[in-house]
């Protein structure tokens, strides 16, 4: 077969990745929505003007799914991916159900564990690598990674226009909508794995994954960008606001074509990594970028312009990081651990999440946002080292 037809999804393909990328940015834009608007819309329930209270309702989505991600990938290995992701969504569409009804931030908190222990995203990475081949596989991660960032953009844009039409629990309504939106999208559109693969699951020893050299290389990976991400925005909006001019109801308008032009600068580079099966290589080089950029950032946040410059080389590194990790997951993993080794990755991506919050915080209340800058740069340049050891693909 030539390699430039290989190199092609095939309609059931790019059925599945259409449909659980769809499926992914649905459910991420649910989660999104909040972030914006929370700690404004809040403040006039009871405990919404605690900072530390408003902080752990935001955070305890990351805690909920990062204890469970592991859980749920190993129950996808065992009794399958849909199973999996229905019950997970279930749980999603019932925290938001509770968040929608509360009158306080302690309901809202509870909520929003519940919400985050429907824990499917390893579970609907591993029903898209089910799904490829090797040689499309990243390109199916990047429409998934891409759909993330694009997630985000659009958050920017809806949050405050429906929080102004519907008020805090209208949001959560909608949150809960999008949430049944996935689940007819897993239960109907994503294509069913073949049984002849699906039997090939086993039940897998968790040592397995964590004893795996090159796994813990990639966990520390999507730990480190996730955490930089955070703890990047812990400063970024209001930067932007500061040297731009800006009203924070104006951000969008930067991030939207920041996050545009990222995405397509992305895609050649994961056409070349896997047109050329240079996976490390792009990796490497991707992490290389992220440690200038976060070197640069103390330098380039004095202007509006350079400073936007800087935070789309940011979303390009990070979104071919995105595209890259997982699918280096699904191929360095055996068949047997898929699921678990992602349920790993995911975990540790949501332990970034929580950590970049706190981390960032403390060192902008601290330090300053150049602090934060800093320790991006370093921790980045400690990512490049741990990943430059990491083996070819066979």
């Amino acid at each position: 077969m030539p390699a430039d037809i290989k190199l092609k999804l095939t309609p059931s393909e790019r059925r599945a990745s259409v449909a659980l990328a769809g499926l992914f940015a649905a459910r991420m834009l649910g989660l999104f929505l909040l972030l914006p608007v929370f700690a404004v819309a809040a403040a006039g329930m009871p405990g919404g003007d605690d900072p530390a209270r408003v902080g752990l309702a935001l955070g305890m989505y990351g805690l909920t799914q990062a204890f469970m991600q592991i859980p749920f990938g190993m129950a996808s290995d065992r009794w399958g991916r849909r199973p999996v992701v229905l019950f997970g969504l279930l749980l999603f569409v019932a925290g938001s159900i509770v968040c929608a009804q509360a009158t306080d931030v302690y309901w809202i908190t509870i909520g929003r564990a519940i919400q985050g222990a429907g824990a499917i995203s390893a579970a609907v990475t591993a029903w898209l690598a089910d799904a490829t081949r090797d040689e499309v596989r990243t390109r199916a991660m990047a429409m998934v990674g891409g759909s993330i960032g694009l997630s985000f953009a659009v958050s920017l844009v809806l949050s405050p226009v429906l929080v102004g039409w519907w008020g805090l629990s209208g949001l959560f309504w909608t949150i809960a909508c999008l949430g049944v939106i996935c689940l007819g999208v897993a239960r109907w559109v994503v294509p069913v794995v073949p049984r002849t693969q699906a039997r090939t699951m086993q039940a897998a020893n968790p040592r397995s994954v964590l004893t795996h050299r090159d796994l813990l290389r990639l966990n520390f990976g999507v730990f480190v960008l996730h955490l930089i991400q955070v703890s990047l925005f812990v400063v970024v909006p209001a930067l932007l606001a500061k040297v731009g001019g800006l009203d924070a109801r104006e951000l969008w308008k930067v991030y939207l074509p920041v996050i545009l032009v990222s995405f397509v600068l992305m895609v050649p580079v994961v056409f070349v990594a896997e047109k050329r099966r240079a996976h490390r290589g792009a990796l490497r080089a991707a992490v290389a970028g992220l440690v200038l950029v976060c070197a640069l950032l103390p330098a380039a946040s004095h202007g509006f312009y350079t400073l936007a410059i800087a935070l789309t080389g940011f979303f390009v590194a990070f979104n071919v990081l995105e595209a890259l990790q997982p699918s280096l997951v699904s191929r360095v993993a055996p068949q047997a651990y898929k699921g678990l080794a992602l349920g790993f990755y995911n975990t540790a991506q949501a332990a970034g999440l929580f950590a970049g919050g706190a981390l960032g915080g403390w060192l902008a209340s601290h330090s300053g946002a150049s602090a934060v800058f800093v320790g991006a740069a370093i921790l980045s340049a400690i990512w490049l080292a741990v990943t430059w050891a990491l083996r070819p693909l066979a």
